[in-house]
């Protein structure tokens, strides 16, 4: 954040100081010019107080820049033309004219500075005629030139500099939002699956309690397993967040048979043909994290599904996963956060994921590109 957003008041001491510095200036050296140089007329209180006239406008040219540039500029040479001493009270129009380039631009500066410069020209030749022009009037139009032509490049040093900043937090904001994106993915992914698990095996447990206790035993101590597992993998997530290194371990389809067991526990059949093969650690964590969301989908959402058919297809530069379930009535889903993720990280790596109801039961196919390979 800029100082003077932070703090608006930062914002009337710099306009204080652009009146009070540059009229000290001034006044110090039009006094200095008045004693050190024979002849010169001497500055009186008039002197001042019309030096100081041209100045506190100055206060308000960032509000009205033309208007105070075309006062400030008028003074002065009135105080120019009235017999006050000689000095550097060109300097206050100098700095109307910069600020009025700053704000609105050389076109409309270099006109209104070429329009004054055009009247008083008009009012110097119809008080002196020719003779009244000399080797000051050229130098009238270098001076207007010279100050549009700093203010323009103060103009366009800001605005590259403000769209560095504003790309800055764009970039800022777009790396926020993507990362807050990663953290609900693979917090999802870590829970859900998980927890999908243990509300299956909690109502097989309820279901057979009192009738086949030998099997509610087998099933609480499913849940058991899936909660450590779930525990150990949200633990080891957060901890990733917390220090802000990656250095939890990177899913894999190596781990892949987890998901097969955790899904035959719940009920299903998995069948599994083909091979993914090695694959690079992006792709092979994708994969893992989609398959692992699909089995969470038909455990959780199947209707009467008996059976998961998981299928890898590898072919030279990409991967195909295909997971089918064998349920009854599916229809297209409303996406919602699996499917989301699946898409997102799908997209990240250059594939696709798409989903479709195959003979009654649901499928979803991912194609991921592997990189390197021709």
């Amino acid at each position: 954040m800029l100082l003077k957003e932070r703090y608006p008041w930062t914002r009337w001491v710099g306009r204080v100081l652009r009146v009070v510095l540059p009229l000290g200036f001034v006044l110090g050296a039009t006094s200095g010019a008045s004693r050190w140089q024979p002849g010169a007329p001497q500055l009186t209180s008039i002197g001042v107080l019309w030096l100081v006239a041209i100045a506190v406008p100055l206060l308000i040219v960032h509000r009205f820049p033309m208007t105070i540039f075309l006062l400030t500029s008028a003074l002065t040479l009135g105080y120019y033309a009235s017999g006050n001493p000689g000095g550097p009270a060109i300097v206050l129009p100098t700095i109307a004219l910069f600020l009025l380039t700053k704000i609105r631009g050389p076109v409309v500066a270099g006109a209104t500075g070429g329009a004054l410069l055009a009247v008083a020209g008009i009012a110097l030749f119809v008080r002196h005629g020719f003779a009244g022009f000399d080797l000051r009037t050229g130098l009238g139009l270098v001076w207007v030139i010279a100050v549009v032509g700093v203010g323009t490049a103060v103009r366009n040093g800001m605005a590259a500099a403000r769209a560095r900043r504003e790309q800055a937090d764009e970039h800022r904001h777009r790396m926020a939002e993507q990362e807050r994106l990663t953290i609900a993915r693979e917090v999802h992914d870590v829970v859900a699956h998980s927890l999908a698990m243990i509300n299956v095996q909690a109502g097989v447990a309820a279901h057979v309690a009192d009738r086949r206790p030998e099997q509610a035993k087998e099933a609480l101590l499913n849940i058991k397993e899936a909660s450590a597992s779930a525990l150990k993998d949200l633990r080891a997530t957060l901890a990733v967040l917390r220090s802000g290194e990656d250095k939890a371990p990177a899913p894999s389809l190596a781990q892949a048979e987890e998901l097969f067991e955790h899904a035959r526990a719940a009920g299903l059949e998995v069948r599994v043909d083909g091979e993914p093969g090695e694959l690079p650690a992006p792709v092979d964590g994708a994969a893992y994290r989609i398959l692992q969301e699909s089995l969470t989908n038909v455990v959780r959402h199947a209707n009467q599904a008996r059976g998961v058919d998981v299928r890898f297809e590898r072919k030279t530069g990409a991967l195909t996963l295909l997971v089918r379930d064998d349920g009854r009535g599916a229809v297209e889903p409303a996406p919602g956060h699996g499917l989301r993720g699946m898409s997102e990280r799908a997209a990240a790596l250059g594939g696709a994921l798409t989903t479709s109801v195959v003979n009654g039961g649901f499928q979803v196919r991912v194609d991921l590109p592997i990189e390197g390979e021709e």
